[in-house]
């Protein structure tokens, strides 16, 4: 036997008893009593299970929900959250703090749970923990605030009191993906909580646990049960019905998937939240460092395995620096440790299913196909496990490869050389979507003329997409193809919310008065308008 052979069984072997152990591990920690209490609450008649990537064994059975389940559901929710809304406001509030507590004092059963479905790195699934604890202390102590009822300037001053009230929508359908099944689940549920709403979700069946487990973690804060239901089962079928019964809709997943929600909650006048695909683009201007941007190019376009939306799929380098950050780049994405691991040291896991391998594989390959170069990568590695596929960066793409008119959502990166700020914004901006976007620059007021130039709901200075993501108080969504709407800030919480308007008239008619007839009345009226226009009222 030659060396090669010797090492090639030696690593076979390694992988082997790696899969093992790993399997060993996920019967240990996904156990029928721990499914049981998960799903405690959870109807369903037929059964559906969840897999994981790292193994593609299957972790559980879980509860597959009938049209009829789904209905009661509904029904078990709106009742629910007629009481959960009469209660005040800060005890709403109080049940997201203690949340927030009990989420960083369990997390390592959150980041178990998350890596077994999803396969990221621990690392990148710590960053659900991170935003979603952010998520709920922000509308934890600012929900008060932002549903408040403010007084408004009236028609006439002293004789017009108007005030705005906030209500909830009452109950919320929400439809989750899998890639993010924490922060993507009670991430968004928690706004929609504090104003009052119930909410019937939807998770993807393949990170249903993730979303199980917040569940059962916000009812020991606090929660009611009812308050909030999970109904399970395939997406075209039990999706449209939760979007035929709610009050709201919100949804993240594929642009394609998003009109049909879109076009579905339109037909019943309620309103929808989409957060949908992206094409993400990095700028590295002239005078970035080159060090520096890798190393945020590795984060930005390989965390979760790029199954990210806000991740980066584009990278666009000043051809002035473009040699430095393309080795330094090269260099550091060779050097990224992949393996299926439950505890941290990795940099990146596999992808989450065979078709999100598919997918990746064939976008590559249609490159290379049509001309595209190779800088690292490429390749699938079932010696790691079913779905991995290594960090891959390509130069030359061009339309029409699907790598670069298509979402690739996964491990894959092109890199274009531009020659100034003008082509890099014009290259960025060329593109349906608008998610999201990162520039690189030493000169932080370059760099905000740059990124206001960018057709695109948020852009990140010097960093990926971790710096805008986490900023609970900003809103956060995407334009274009990217979808309507945004979660966190303000309107993040106030889309969950109809507004009423209170207006008090006192004294006097808004109408001929005092013995005035049409003419004098109107004749008033405009000297009115002139002088409240003239002592500044708006």
């Amino acid at each position: 036997m030659t060396t090669v052979e010797s090492q090639s069984e030696q690593s076979a072997q390694t992988a082997q008893t790696a899969q093992t152990d790993l399997e060993a591990r996920a019967a240990q920690l996904v156990t029928p009593a721990l499914v049981a209490r998960l799903t405690q609450g959870v109807h369903g008649s037929g059964t559906t299970a969840c897999h994981s990537p790292l193994t593609g064994h299957r972790l559980a059975e879980l509860p597959q929900a009938t049209e009829a389940e789904v209905d009661a559901a509904f029904d078990r929710a709106r009742r629910a959250q007629r009481s959960w809304a009469a209660r005040p406001l800060r005890r709403r509030t109080a049940v997201l703090l203690r949340f927030h507590d009990l989420l960083l004092r369990r997390q390592d059963e959150a980041l178990d749970l998350i890596q077994l479905e999803t396969g990221k790195a621990r690392l990148q699934a710590h960053e659900e923990v991170q935003v979603v604890a952010v998520a709920a202390r922000h509308y934890g102590r600012k929900a008060p605030a932002y549903l408040r009822t403010r007084r408004r300037t009236g028609a006439f001053p002293v004789l017009t009191k108007v005030r705005e009230l906030r209500h909830p929508h009452g109950v919320i359908g929400h439809i989750s993906p899998w890639n993010y099944p924490l922060e993507l689940s009670i991430g968004d549920a928690l706004p929609a909580f504090a104003a009052g709403n119930a909410v019937v979700m939807k998770p993807d069946t393949e990170t249903a646990l993730t979303a199980l487990w917040a569940r059962r973690l916000m009812m020991e804060a606090g929660l009611p049960e009812d308050v909030w239901q999970i109904v399970l089962g395939d997406g075209p079928v039990v999706g449209p019905q939760v979007i035929e019964r709610a009050d709201y809709v919100t949804f993240t997943g594929s642009t394609h998937t998003g009109r049909q929600v879109a076009q579905a909650a339109a037909a019943r006048l309620v309103g929808a939240t989409l957060e949908l695909g992206g094409k993400n683009a990095m700028l590295v201007l002239d005078d970035a460092d080159p060090d520096k941007a890798a190393a945020g190019a590795i984060r930005s376009c390989f965390a979760s395995a790029g199954q990210l939306c806000v991740s980066m799929e584009r990278i666009l380098v000043h051809e002035a620096v473009a040699e430095a950050f393309i080795e330094r780049f090269t260099e550091r994405t060779k050097a990224m440790r992949l393996g299926p691991s439950l505890d941290y040291g990795t940099d990146m896991g596999p992808l989450a299913s065979a078709a999100q391998l598919e997918r990746v594989t064939r976008h590559v390959a249609d490159a290379l196909e049509h001309g595209a170069t190779l800088l690292a990568g490429g390749h699938p590695r079932p010696d790691l496990g079913p779905y991995f596929h290594e960090p891959t960066i390509l130069t030359g793409v061009e339309p029409p490869m699907l790598a670069c008119e298509e979402e690739t959502f996964g491990p894959v990166v092109s890199i274009a050389r531009v020659r100034d700020d003008a082509e890099a914004i014009e290259r960025a901006n060329a593109t349906p979507y608008g998610l999201n976007a990162s520039v690189w620059t030493r000169n932080a007021r370059r760099a905000r003329r740059v990124a206001a130039q960018l057709r695109t709901g948020t852009v990140n200075i010097n960093e990926g997409y971790a710096a805008a993501y986490g900023s609970a108080q900003a809103p956060l969504g995407g334009r274009g193809d990217s979808g309507l709407g945004r979660r966190h800030g303000a309107e993040g919480i106030l889309k969950f919310t109809e507004s009423q308007t209170l207006a008090h008239q006192r004294l006097l008619p808004i109408a001929p008065s005092l013995g005035m007839d049409d003419r004098r009345y109107a004749a008033f009226m405009t000297r009115s308008l002139k002088a409240l226009k003239t002592l500044g009222f708006r």
